[in-house]
């Protein structure tokens, strides 16, 4: 498989170095509009074909798929192109900046036949996908509570940089630079863990989302730092499970962590991914009697690149799809909305 990376900023080198380490794949062209930026990092990851445009790259054409590692707002348009000219797209979340363009996208792709899928990073979390084979084996009964929590701290430490001189960290603070804030950069991830661990789709949602004072004048050179900061949504599950999802970027002591906690009918289940690494507890059977937690053993699973290989050798899009990533972006609308007018949304 010959791979087209699109957008060449901090993402794209973890896109470069999992897909050249799947055996049979070649990323044989880079494309960002600036040329330092591009160079260095096709120069770093040996690769020969550089673009400064997409229309480039397509007029050359030598290569099946594109991994889009664009800004969110750049999704929309170039993956529509690369769809047209018949190529298989492996997106970075969110897979557009609102659910309408998402599902334009999504039927797109579907009537194309070309595999079209979506980096949730954290579906690669072994204990996520061992949890989830409990809960829809019965293992805990029918679910009727779920919590779930995505906590970063980058905007109080500078673990990751600092994010008032960094663009990369700048731009995801503000609206005009296509951000959704914390709700559509890791809120797409905590509502996609939550509801695929959990087995369940979120039916309703009420949701708070909250912007702080950062910098003088809400600004910092040519960032308006107007998007939120964090979020918390009550929700109801199709099958009557309650739940809350929070999300924040002002967590200190948290680098990474999605948490979640499943309870049923006759047990519990607890899903961790921290910075790396994942944990899996359990408390079931008679435990629940005691209230005793025990750790659940789990294999490493294939990650979402190798599975993205996968499909498009199969002819055959696996998840998570285009589809899955315009229905969450539905919640994260209604999300939206439901902080708008102070009210509680339903889910189409």
């Amino acid at each position: 498989m010959r791979l087209l990376i699109l957008g060449t900023g901090g993402m794209a080198n973890q896109h470069a170095a999992n897909f050249k380490a799947i055996e049979g794949v070649s990323v044989v062209g880079g494309v960002d509009i600036v040329p330092e930026r591009l160079a260095a990092f096709c120069t770093e990851h040996g690769i020969a074909n550089h673009f400064t445009t997409l229309e480039d790259a397509l007029a050359w054409g030598e290569f099946d798929a594109v991994a889009n590692v664009t800004p969110d707002r750049i999704h929309h348009p170039t993956t529509l192109q690369a769809i047209a000219a018949g190529k298989h797209v492996f997106c970075e979340k969110p897979l557009a900046t609102d659910a309408v363009k998402a599902m334009e996208m999504t039927e797109a792709i579907e009537r194309s036949g070309k595999v079209g899928m979506v980096n949730f990073t954290y579906r690669n979390s072994p204990a996520l996908q061992k949890g989830r084979q409990m809960v829809l084996a019965g293992e805990i009964g029918e679910v009727r509570h779920v919590e779930a929590s995505h906590l970063q701290s980058w905007l109080v430490g500078r673990h990751w940089g600092d994010w008032k001189s960094e663009s990369k960290w700048l731009w995801r603070l503000s609206k005009k630079h296509g951000s959704n804030g914390a709700l559509g950069d890791i809120g797409i991830h905590i509502v996609d863990f939550a509801s695929y661990g959990s087995g369940l789709d979120i039916a309703h949602v009420f949701a708070r989302l909250k912007t702080f004072d950062k910098a003088p004048g809400h600004r910092i050179g040519e960032y308006d730092l107007d998007a939120n900061d964090s979020f918390t949504m009550n929700v109801d599950f199709a099958n009557g499970a309650i739940g809350t999802i929070q999300a924040t970027r002002t967590a200190a002591g948290q680098m990474d962590q999605l948490r979640l906690r499943v309870y049923g009918e006759t047990g519990s289940i607890e899903m961790i991914y921290d910075t790396g690494k994942s944990t899996l507890r359990a408390c079931l059977g008679e435990d629940v009697h005691t209230a005793t937690w025990q750790d659940i053993p789990f294999d490493p699973v294939e990650t979402n690149y190798q599975r993205f290989v996968q499909a498009v050798r199969a002819g055959r899009t696996q998840e998570p799809s285009f589809r899955r990533a315009a229905n969450i972006q539905k919640v994260l609308d209604k999300a939206l909305a439901s902080d708008l007018r102070h009210a509680d949304e339903a889910l189409g």
